[in-house]
């Protein structure tokens, strides 16, 4: 593993375990900005819970797994999907500076957002990063290929003897 990519993602996970801790211990004043978010998506889209200090925790705790997950390099790129799945709703819902009144406030707002969508940014590379290595979509072409080009070389080698034997 590369020390800088090992370092990297333990320095885009902190944010994550930070942030995920203070929800799962401070969940209140998230769980009210969460109801602009999590109501629509009640009447429209998702059977969710009722209450939204029950889903706030929820994902303050999807941030800490995860971010643990990803700081520790261990199911990295499925950790880092987590996280995207986390992000969208809390930018969406603790940083909606289109509706702050003041100039002030729609600017720290609009700040805040943008962090997130850089950290969006760096999740989403941090998901389809393979350490150099092939990606599963690669492989599993090459393989396509492989066995078009002879179907017997995918078996192994004692069904290969065993079929040769039979022709």
């Amino acid at each position: 593993m590369n020390a800088l990519r090992h370092l990297a993602r333990s320095m885009l996970s902190s944010i994550f375990i930070v942030g995920g801790l203070d929800a799962i211990g401070h969940p209140d004043a998230k769980a009210k900005a969460a109801e602009a978010v999590t109501g629509p998506l009640r009447k429209k889209v998702l059977p969710l819970p009722a209450s939204d200090r029950t889903l706030v925790r929820l994902n303050g705790a999807v941030q800490v797994g995860a971010g643990a997950l990803l700081a520790t390099s261990r199911m990295r790129r499925l950790a880092s999907i987590a996280l995207i799945g986390s992000i969208v709703p809390t930018t969406l819902a603790g940083h909606r500076f289109w509706e702050e009144p003041e100039e002030e406030g729609r600017s720290a707002q609009l700040l805040q957002f943008a962090k997130n969508l850089g950290l969006l940014g760096g999740l989403i590379l941090a998901a389809i990063d393979t350490e150099g290595a092939p990606s599963l979509a690669w492989r599993a072409r090459r393989r396509a290929s492989d066995v078009r080009a002879d179907p017997m070389a995918t078996l192994p080698r004692p069904l290969r003897r065993l079929a040769a034997g039979a022709a």
